[in-house]
């Protein structure tokens, strides 16, 4: 397996709960490593949503989490290769997270550079891996993208302005070289007037400016339920529309990112 000289970061992010990051970042990431890229999955937020999702019932129980890692970071401590990695079955690595990380970020008020421990800890795995994914809001700083979950309801479209605004202060003071890896929607239903209704408004109104994703995430039963089984919904549903509809947009992330590669490539020349 060719491993990139450095990953491509991309921050799964919105503001508003229940759009679906959790499960994008789960499902994006393995389908990318069923595409043989080497993946690193970071669990960024106090409850560890995705470490529980990807079958760590009791993250209070890990010896080792994310606020522990970047702990070492505030303290210039060392952090060994591979230290406090969980290694998944379909193919993925998570950095988990737990409550430690709430407490963690109220001393990290009074650190230096406190927005950049996360990408601190993340530095010396990023020669590692070809795609890294950050489940949360405060791992902007950290990526090199980031990627917009969007539910397909109208007060759900209505605060992605808001979103977008919070993306360009962060690319303005901490992390100038962050751009919008694209705006997905998701739980969408193509069946309803509604439903078509904000998918045309989501791509009229921000369309011309940022990517929106070709491919939409269709509501189901099925990938609701993959939080509680420890699995990707390519296990859980295999052959249903949400699977079928994460193949597609891993599609699109790794073609981005190849266009990414070879723009650097050129500018370098």
């Amino acid at each position: 397996m060719k491993i990139s000289k450095k990953a491509t970061t991309i921050a799964i992010v919105n503001q508003k709960g229940g759009t679906g990051k959790t499960t994008t970042c789960e499902n994006l990431g393995i389908g990318l490593a069923m595409e043989g890229k080497k993946v690193l999955l970071v669990d960024a937020d106090p409850q560890g949503s995705l470490t529980i999702s990807m079958g760590w019932q009791q993250p209070d129980e890990l010896p080792v989490t994310l606020s522990a890692l970047m702990a070492k970071a505030m303290n210039d401590q060392s952090i060994p290769p591979g230290e406090g990695i969980l290694h998944h079955a379909e193919g993925v690595d998570l950095i988990p997270a737990n409550i430690e990380l709430a407490g963690l970020e109220v001393a990290l008020v009074n650190s230096m550079n406190r927005e950049k421990m996360l990408k601190q800890v993340l530095d010396s795995a990023k020669r590692e891996y070809d795609f890294i994914l950050l489940d949360c809001m405060p791992s902007l700083a950290a990526a090199d993208a980031a990627l917009i979950p969007v539910q397909a309801q109208y007060l759900s479209a209505k605060g992605l302005e808001q979103l977008l605004q919070t993306v360009q202060k962060v690319r303005r003071q901490i992390n100038p070289k962050l751009k919008i890896e694209g705006i997905l929607l998701t739980m969408t239903d193509s069946r309803t007037n509604y439903g078509q209704q904000i998918d045309n408004l989501i791509r009229g109104a921000y369309g011309s400016k940022i990517k929106v994703f070709d491919q939409t995430i269709p509501r189901s039963v099925r990938a609701a339920e993959i939080s509680a089984v420890g699995k990707s919904i390519y296990q859980h549903d295999p052959k249903g529309k949400v699977a079928e509809a994460y193949k597609s947009l891993t599609e699109e992330v790794m073609a981005n990112a190849e266009k990414q590669l070879k723009r650097v490539a050129e500018r370098g020349r």
